[in-house]
């Protein structure tokens, strides 16, 4: 935890090592989620932690997929509406089968 005493006094330095830390926090935070997820823990229960809703915690901690997936659904055009669909249905049920097997 950074004490306010332990800030360098030059203000912009203080602010470079707050936004240092700031994302240091973020990539502990994500990693915990990741973690809490893979222990079972629900949406909800994420969201009651961090002081928000449920619907909040999944729409933050799931950007970064959800526009990995749909960037991808985008270049693969040539799949049709039932293949990408067969596809993503053996995506989400391998990816099940790992989590389980933790």
């Amino acid at each position: 935890m950074i004490m306010i005493d332990a800030l360098p006094d030059n203000p912009l330095d203080a602010l470079r090592e707050l936004t240092s830390s700031e994302h240091e926090l973020e990539r502990l935070r994500r990693a915990a989620v990741r973690a809490a997820r893979a222990d079972g823990a629900t949406w909800e229960q994420i969201g009651e932690v961090l002081g928000t809703t449920r619907q909040s915690a999944w729409e933050y901690f799931t950007r970064s997929t959800r526009e990995s997936i749909a960037a991808n659904a985008a270049a693969n055009v040539e799949l049709t509406e039932d293949e990408a669909m067969e596809l993503a249905v053996a995506e989400v049920q391998a990816s099940r089968r790992v989590r389980r097997s933790r």
